[in-house]
């Protein structure tokens, strides 16, 4: 019974994936990722990603987040060709090349990692950093929401020591345990605070993102 339970979940899951609109259009678009979406509401809410800038895309893999930051880096908004900015993109997981993304694979959590990270962002301040880094779930709560805060924890670190006074921050984290702690935290470390659930992000899902611009301390 189990197994046939499971697999009407998974064809439930995939039903909804290939008639989902927002998986329809990446493919249209060329995007890897229904997730390239919430980053552009975001940046489009925010104005937050601009040619010539230095971005740092934390949680990269398979890439609709890089493809996204390259697409408004080039000055004509085109996928490959001129490219006016830097872009750093890291994850534990390999991501096929996007052009003009210097891709690092590796876990953001070990220290010799984030030295490889910083030796490639080489002194410069960056503009903004964006992390759609979440952990493995284990499904117990309480070990799942001090996964999550540790990795927003590390992206602020790192954006305090790396952004521009004026620069911006992007993380991915869920409602539930440890959320106001994280909304407390940025609160304490940038000028402007604002959580912004992207139309993209699916219904049931407790996703959120909490954008922070300006540091008030900066590095």
């Amino acid at each position: 019974m189990k197994s046939s339970k499971s697999k009407k979940v998974n064809r439930a899951w995939i039903n909804e994936h290939v008639n989902d609109p927002w998986v329809k259009l990446a493919t249209k678009e060329g995007y890897r990722a229904r997730a390239a979406y919430k980053l552009r509401e975001i940046d489009e809410t925010m104005g937050l990603i601009r040619p010539g800038q230095l971005v740092v895309d934390l949680g990269s893999t398979p890439g609709a987040w890089s493809q996204y930051l390259r697409r408004k880096l080039s000055p004509t908004g085109a996928a490959s060709g001129e490219l006016n900015g830097t872009i750093l993109a890291l994850d534990m997981l390999p991501m096929e090349p996007v052009e003009g993304v210097s891709f690092l694979q590796g876990d953001f959590r070990e220290p010799e990692v984030l030295a490889q990270l910083q030796a490639l962002v080489a002194g410069r301040k960056a503009d903004v950093v964006v992390s759609d880094m979440a952990p493995n779930l284990s499904g117990v709560a309480s070990s799942d929401s001090a996964r999550i805060s540790h990795l927003v924890e590390l992206a602020v670190d790192f954006a305090v020591q790396h952004l521009k006074p004026e620069g911006a921050l992007v993380v991915k984290l869920f409602h539930g345990g440890g959320y106001s702690e994280l909304v407390k935290l940025f609160k304490e470390t940038f000028r402007v605070v604002k959580p912004l659930k992207p139309k993209a992000s699916r219904d049931k899902s407790s996703e959120t993102f909490l954008i922070g611009i300006g540091l008030k301390n900066p590095g």
